[in-house]
């Protein structure tokens, strides 16, 4: 169940097949989620859980220097060629104490088993006036306890309220079925952001008809 190896072995399918499938265009939102929350802005933007990079790119239009960490070696091969990147653990990230402007985390929270830790430690590394940027599955309507094989008809079954891992998924064809999943309820993400210091401040959903992602936007104060 360790993300790293997990997404070791599926750096070069996620890379060459998963993204290849899920662009052009931007169906679930997650693009316009993070222009919106995020906005134009200088310094560092730093990316948790960056993978193969895929947001550096928008990250720079937006004006911001982009920088990334991820656990897993495999995806960072392909990440390195988009932003500089570290390896390093999410719950302890190489960064100095309230040096950064900005931080983000893109649809990479359900690999991470103490995202609330991931979150405490943006808390820190974030500097007063910092903006912090979630963009992830939707809390309520992504999971193992959703199947949306027909997205005009999307079934909830038992599970949201339980916080767990699985491999669970409604499609062979995703990360989830894969590498598993860690799911957090709605108000567990929420109290997260709280108990990190920092403030809400706006939220965003994408993906139609029934929203794929969820998205919000704090500062530290």
């Amino acid at each position: 169940m360790t993300s790293v190896a997990a997404y070791d072995e599926i750096a070069d399918w996620y890379e060459n097949d998963f993204l290849a499938r899920s662009r052009p265009g931007d169906p679930l939102g997650v693009q316009r989620q993070l222009s919106e929350l995020l906005g134009p802005g200088d310094g560092v933007c730093l990316e948790v859980g960056c993978g193969t990079g895929v947001h550096a790119a928008q990250v720079r239009e937006l004006g911001w220097t982009a920088l990334g960490v991820d656990l897993s070696a495999g995806m960072l091969e392909y990440g390195k060629r988009r932003l500089p990147v570290a390896r390093a653990d999410a719950t302890r990230l190489p960064v100095r104490d309230g040096s950064v402007p900005a931080v983000i985390a893109m649809m990479a929270h359900t690999d991470m088993p103490d995202y609330p830790g991931v979150l405490r430690e943006v808390g820190r590394v974030l500097r007063p006036g910092g903006v912090f940027v979630h963009v992830g599955v939707h809390p309520a309507f992504c999971g193992g306890f959703a199947d949306r094989s027909d997205p005009e008809a999307v079934v909830i079954r038992r599970g949201y309220l339980d916080g767990h891992w699985t491999k669970q998924s409604w499609t062979t064809e995703g990360v989830r079925n894969r590498v598993g999943a860690t799911h957090y309820p709605l108000p567990v993400l929420l109290r997260a952001v709280l108990d990190a210091g920092l403030t809400l401040t706006g939220f965003t959903e994408g993906g139609e008809p029934v929203p794929t992602t969820w998205a919000l936007r704090a500062i530290k104060p």
